[in-house]
């Protein structure tokens, strides 16, 4: 009896056998040609947990006919790499040796390095599988060194034609068993494993083992039993993180509230701080929308205050609000854009003296010496405006920063600076008659 899990037994056997990932090893395909065809090269296998990253590795090595070893990033170091190599040495022209390290963007700078000469000399053929992006986990040096292949998330359907197969499978699977199961029964797994084929199997096992003692019927009692409260795939800090933050910020920016809302559901609902949320809910009313609607920023800060005081989870409603309106708000990021073209001029330009009229003249000796004077107190004059007067430092006279766009508020913000700058433009013509 094959005391294995079903995860395990039920691994494909050939390229034929791998359900999804058809862009990789379906006929014709890239990395299924090269093996076939004997051009194994170094290679990353970047993808969600459960798509078949080691799977295909193992393939890759069979089907190469390569001596296989296998390390884990968390348990292993330098010297378990020096171990490996030591025995590729070793079998040197006898036979290929493929070592695969799962997790392998766990290891530390002085960990990849200590592969590069192995990798480049050919010593070992290297497959790494990783769910962080390459491109930050790996260091270059090694990345040149490799070629990434991205796996994608299986589909539900994927997922339920791999349920079907290990109960139809007699030898490996759960064929053997007395085992009866609704389609949609299969649809609900496949849904909740979240394209994540391990974590089907296993359900699926579950609830098999809970049936063969009640008739040998998978029923709706115990798969809600078995698919009870299973987060969505969230990697806090991670790809998954970074990507649906993105995703919602995008939305916001797009003006779309349902991917808003859902968006932010997805986050957390798989974990994600409701603070972390409401900053960035925050950032994105000043940042999107600015003075074209400035009662986004409010709104968004008291969404977090409500959170602060409600916690989880009456708090996240207001989250949810304040997403919808941002959504719904109009769009102009040019306070976004001042602010970056401000710093800009800032740090290049230096310190710029404070025009002498604008300095603060608390002492008689600061007035003797004319700070303060010619100043015109804007209270003071016709519609609160003094026309003509310069506040930037002599080097930027005449740069904007600040361009409202025609939408929101930001429409009446443009009309009236525009008839400020014609009022500026004016008194200076006459100061220059």
């Amino acid at each position: 009896m094959d005391l294995r899990p079903l995860p395990e037994r039920m691994r494909p056997r050939s390229f034929d056998e791998v359900i999804g990932q058809e862009q990789l090893v379906g006929p014709g395909q890239p990395l299924r040609l090269a093996v076939e065809q004997g051009r194994l090269h170094s290679l990353v296998l970047w993808g969600p947990p459960g798509v078949g990253k080691t799977t295909l590795a193992r393939l890759i090595a069979s089907e190469a006919g390569a001596e296989w070893h296998a390390l884990s990033a968390v348990m292993a170091g330098v010297k378990e790499i020096r171990e490996v190599l030591e025995c590729a040495r070793n079998r040197r022209g006898e036979q290929r040796s493929v070592l695969f390290i799962d997790e392998i963007h766990r290891f530390n700078k002085a960990q990849q390095d200590a592969l590069l000469p192995s990798v480049e000399e050919g010593l070992i053929t290297l497959i790494g599988a990783t769910t962080e992006n390459p491109s930050f986990s790996l260091n270059n040096a090694l990345l040149s060194r490799a070629r990434v292949y991205i796996l994608k998330p299986l589909t539900p359907k994927d997922i339920q034609a791999l349920l079907q197969s290990a109960l139809r499978d007699c030898e490996r699977g759960l064929g053997a068993e007395s085992l009866t199961i609704a389609e949609e029964a299969l649809a609900q797994i496949a849904r909740a494993a979240d394209g994540d084929a391990r974590r089907a199997l296993i359900l699926l096992e579950i609830a098999a083992s809970l049936a063969i003692n009640q008739g040998g019927e998978i029923t709706p009692a115990i798969l809600a039993e078995v698919t009870r409260a299973g987060p969505n795939r969230f990697d806090k800090g991670g790809d998954e993180f970074y990507d649906q933050i993105s995703a919602l910020h995008k939305s916001v920016r797009g003006s779309d509230p349902d991917a808003a809302a859902y968006w932010l559901a997805r986050m957390i609902d798989g974990g994600a701080d409701p603070a972390y949320l409401a900053r960035r809910l925050v950032r994105m009313a000043s940042e999107d929308i600015g003075n074209a609607d400035p009662r986004a920023l409010s709104i968004a800060l008291d969404a977090w205050q409500s959170y602060e005081r409600l916690g989880s989870p009456e708090g996240e409603l207001m989250l949810t609000q304040a997403a919808i309106y941002l959504a719904c708000a109009p769009k102009s990021n040019a306070v976004y854009k001042a602010h970056k073209a401000a710093m800009k001029d800032a740090r290049e330009f230096g310190s710029q003296p404070v025009p002498m009229h604008l300095r603060n003249a608390p002492t008689s000796l600061m007035k003797r010496e004319g700070w303060g004077k010619g100043y015109r107190y804007a209270h003071d004059e016709e519609e609160g405006f003094a026309a003509g007067e310069v506040y930037l430092p002599e080097n930027l006279i005449g740069r904007r920063y600040y361009e409202p766009v025609r939408r929101g508020l930001e429409i009446k913000i443009s009309d009236k600076l525009t008839r400020l700058a014609a009022l500026n433009e004016q008194a200076r013509r006459e100061r220059n008659k």
